[in-house]
């Protein structure tokens, strides 16, 4: 028997031509120009904005590649902005997800910079977005904006951490680079970004949904079905005569049909072939959220690292998504306190000012 699973889930330097009046930022630190003296953040533009302009950049997320992986758009914001707005914005942008950072002051509960972190699709604001994190985070780091190699993230999921990781060019291991001799690594373009994430558990259920979910995915045989124990969304498992890989890239699901399916999109995973040097492959549609497929889904792995782990008897993987645009997620899998490690790396691909 062929089987294959689904889950559904509930550069900026430059000068200024004007200048405007800036604030310090509670957290960051100036970032160093080629001569040597700081700039503020704000001034880091290439023409002039209005006062109340929000900078931003675009990142491609678990790639080194530009134009792969998942697209993400980072905005620091200076002033707080209404939920209007915001998703406004993330609408304007339609990209899969626009993450919104808020420096947070200094507390005697942490010494790592923290930010409070949003997430907006082109349609509604989500809770937990791995992608997005990774984006934010190659975004403070490859800006100095922050002096350290981790940062805490507050978010509606929990307190998140990212740690910047050295990627050895001899080995090709991954290291903390607080464990090496080369500092913060400040100019390692080599680098990994490991996510700190939650796990996210699967339980058993009956669904009398599962008609619709086949069709949705053109007729596979559905033969089990759980759901995610933080927001129901369905884990379903399926067969189809054909090689499990070759279903996972190929298939063309019916977004309509999807939309009507429960839960907030679909994923689907299946064992990667053994010469692919990955683990397992995986997709990810979510019409509902405005996005028909989710080319890299961080979070998405917060449940299916855990259930190839029960299949595979390991805890470390190296998971593909196989979307059109492609992206690689380093994995481990922490059982003793119920954490996924997420490491990727991200490419900054674009700039801008939102200028109302």
């Amino acid at each position: 028997m062929i089987w294959l699973t689904l889950l559904l889930f509930s550069v900026f330097p430059g000068k200024s031509t004007k200048t405007f009046p800036t604030k310090t930022i509670p957290g960051i630190s100036p970032v160093p120009s080629a001569g040597g003296e700081s700039r503020n953040y704000r001034k880091l533009v290439a023409f002039p904005m209005s006062k109340n302009s929000t900078r931003f950049c675009v990142v491609d997320a678990f790639t080194g590649e530009a134009f792969k992986g998942n697209p993400a758009v980072v905005c620091l914001l200076e002033d707080v902005k209404d939920d209007r707005w915001l998703q406004s914005v993330a609408t304007e942008f339609n990209i899969p997800t626009t993450a919104y950072l808020t420096p947070i002051s200094e507390s005697s509960e942490s010494t790592s910079p923290r930010f409070a972190i949003r997430w907006f699709t082109p349609v509604a604001e989500v809770q937990l977005c791995g992608h997005a994190t990774l984006a934010a985070s190659h975004f403070l780091f490859s800006y100095g904006l922050v002096k350290s190699d981790i940062i805490e993230f507050s978010s509606h999921s929990g307190v998140l951490t990212a740690k910047k990781l050295l990627k050895s060019v001899t080995s090709g291991a991954v290291n903390d680079l607080n464990n090496t001799s080369n500092g913060h690594g400040d100019d390692q373009d080599d680098y990994f970004i490991e996510l700190d994430f939650p796990v996210v558990h699967i339980a058993e259920c009956h669904s009398a949904d599962v008609s619709q979910i086949s069709k949705s995915l053109n007729g596979a045989s559905i033969v089990e079905v759980q759901k995610t124990t933080t927001a129901e969304d369905l884990f379903v498992r399926f067969i189809n005569h054909v090689l499990i890989a070759k279903v996972v890239a190929e298939i063309q699901p019916e977004f309509d049909e999807v939309k009507r399916c429960p839960g907030r999109g679909i994923i689907i995973t299946g064992p990667a072939p053994s010469e692919s040097g990955f683990d397992f492959y995986s997709r990810f549609f979510c019409p509902k959220f405005g996005v028909n497929e989710d080319p890299v889904c961080g979070s998405a792995h917060c449940a299916i690292a855990p259930y190839w782990s029960k299949k595979l008897g390991k805890i470390d993987f190296v998971a593909y998504q196989a979307s059109a645009r492609g992206g690689v997620i380093d994995i481990h899998l922490d059982t003793n306190n119920q954490r996924v490690f997420l490491r990727g790396q991200a490419v900054i691909v674009s700039e801008g000012s939102i200028l109302v």
